[in-house]
């Protein structure tokens, strides 16, 4: 892998995941970070997620979509034990996380964060994520990414 791991590829490596990463060159210009991993990778857009972080009753918690959906806050809020949700302020979310927006990773977060990922997960046997760097996906079992998350699976993509 060029360049430095992120905190994402240390856990992995660390607690012996198998995983596979999977570079590219990241356009500065893209409306859309997952959807750029998409179509430089040749992925099928359903095994692709997203990394999101919203407020659910004032506190920050972690929403992992497939890439071609949106979040249902609702659900999320739900999902976290929380009645409300909305999406964290940026500069909050990169401060919690320790990643920029584009390559916020589900794993290796500064703080301990609560995560849901989508449900829609389970139906593959790898899924792809933010391995904490725009350019950068890690290909991991989504029960390696709910077991190392401390995740709920959850209906939370609309």
């Amino acid at each position: 892998m060029a360049g430095k791991g992120t905190p994402a590829t240390a856990l992995l490596t660390k607690q012996e995941v198998a995983h596979v990463l999977h570079a590219y060159e990241h356009d500065p210009r893209a409306d859309s970070f997952g959807l750029e991993a998409v179509e430089a990778l040749g992925l099928e857009p359903a095994r692709v997620f997203k990394t999101l972080v919203a407020e659910v009753d004032g506190k920050l918690a972690v929403g992992v979509v497939p890439v071609t959906g949106q979040l249902d806050l609702k659900a999320l809020a739900a999902a976290a034990g929380g009645k409300k949700a909305r999406m964290a302020d940026p500069t909050a979310a990169q401060r919690a996380t320790g990643y920029v927006l584009g390559g916020i990773s589900p794993l290796g977060h500064r703080s301990r964060l609560p995560v849901v990922i989508d449900e829609s997960a389970s139906a593959f046997p790898t899924v792809y994520c933010s391995a904490g760097r725009r350019g950068l996906e890690v290909e991991l079992a989504p029960a390696d990414l709910v077991r190392l998350t401390g995740a709920v699976l959850a209906g939370i993509a609309a």
